[in-house]
C-alpha cells in the first residue's frame, strides 16, 4: 500500500512528519486544527497527502519563530480557506508589533542614557502622588514596585509619607520603562539591584544588546516565515496579478479594470 501511495505521488504522514522531525500525530493534528488543507483518503481510509501539503507545514513551521503559534495558525487557516487578505493583516499585525516593540526599546535606551549616576541622599524629595503622575502611572503601581524591591523610598519621620529621593526616582523611572519593553519584575529585579551597586544604569548594557538580538533573531524569522509562505501561496495558485485583476502579460501596476473587461468582451 506504502508504495501505491508513492506511485500516485502521494504522501504518508509519516513521510512528512519525518522531514520535520515531527509524530505522525502532530500531522494529523495540524490538519484537524485547518494548518494543512484537508487531505484526501484512499479507498483504504488512509490520509493521502500531497506536495501541497508538504508546502503548508513547511509554511507554518517557518511562520511559527516570528509569530507565534496562535497567529501562525490563524495565518494558515485564513490562507486554506482562502481568506488571504485576513491572513495578510495578521501578519501586518506582527510586524507592527515588531516595530513598536524596537521602539520601545529605543525609549527605554533613551531613558538610561539621560538618567544620571545617583547623587548622594539629599534632604527632601517627591512624594508618591507627584512621582506616578510624572511617570503615568497608579500610585498602587509604586507601591507594587516597592513591595517587589525596585523602589525603595524612605518614610517622612514627621508624617510617614512615602518620600522618594533622586536614587529611588531613577529606579522608578527605569523600572517603568523597562516594564514597557516587556520586562517581567522578576527579571528587572536583579538589573535595579546591579544599577545601585554600580551607581548608575551602566550594567544595563547587556540586557539591552540582547534586547536588540532577540528584536533581530525575531525580524529575520518574519521574513524566513514570509518566504515560505509566498511559496505555499504560489503553490495554491494565488499570485499578485490574479488577486488584483491583471491580465497575463499586462503590466505590473495597470489592473485591467472591469470596464475595460466589458468593452473587450464587447469588441467583434
Amino acid at each position: 500500500m506504502s508504495q501505491n501511495l508513492k506511485t500516485k505521488g502521494h504522501l504518508r504522514p509519516i513521510d512528512l512528519a519525518r522531514a520535520h522531525g515531527l509524530s505522525t500525530q502532530a500531522v494529523r493534528n495540524y490538519e484537524e486544527a485547518g494548518i494543512l488543507p484537508a487531505a484526501a483518503r484512499t479507498a483504504g481510509g488512509y490520509r493521502a497527502y500531497t506536495p501541497l501539503h508538504a508546502g503548508a507545514l513547511r509554511a507554518f513551521l517557518a511562520l511559527l519563530p516570528g509569530h507565534g503559534h496562535r497567529t501562525a495558525t490563524a495565518v494558515m487557516r485564513a490562507v486554506n480557506e482562502g481568506a488571504v487578505d485576513d491572513a495578510f493583516r495578521l501578519i501586518d499585525e506582527s510586524h507592527a508589533q515588531l516595530l513598536d516593540d524596537r521602539r520601545t526599546l529605543r525609549a527605554v535606551e533613551d531613558a538610561l542614557r539621560d538618567l544620571a549616576p545617583s547623587p548622594p541622599p539629599e534632604p527632601g524629595g517627591t512624594f508618591i502622588g507627584p512621582l506616578a503622575a510624572k511617570l503615568g502611572i497608579r500610585p498602587a503601581t509604586l507601591r507594587k514596585w516597592e513591595k517587589a524591591g525596585l523602589v525603595r523610598p524612605h518614610r517622612d519621620p514627621g508624617t510617614g509619607y512615602r518620600v522618594y529621593d533622586a536614587a529611588a526616582v531613577r529606579d522608578a523611572r527605569m523600572t517603568h520603562q523597562l516594564r514597557r519593553g516587556g520586562y517581567l519584575l522578576e527579571q528587572i529585579t536583579p538589573l535595579i539591584t546591579q544599577v545601585r551597586a554600580a551607581g548608575g544604569p551602566e550594567p544595563l548594557e547587556a540586557a539591552l544588546h540582547g534586547w536588540h538580538a532577540r528584536l533581530s533573531t525575531r525580524a529575520r524569522a518574519l521574513l524566513s516565515g514570509a518566504a515560505e509562505l509566498d511559496a505555499y501561496l504560489r503553490a495554491r495558485g494565488w499570485t499578485y496579478a490574479a488577486a488584483n485583476g491583471i491580465r497575463e502579460g499586462a503590466p505590473h501596476g495597470h489592473p485591467q479594470q472591469p470596464h475595460h473587461r466589458r468593452a473587450d468582451s464587447a469588441a467583434p
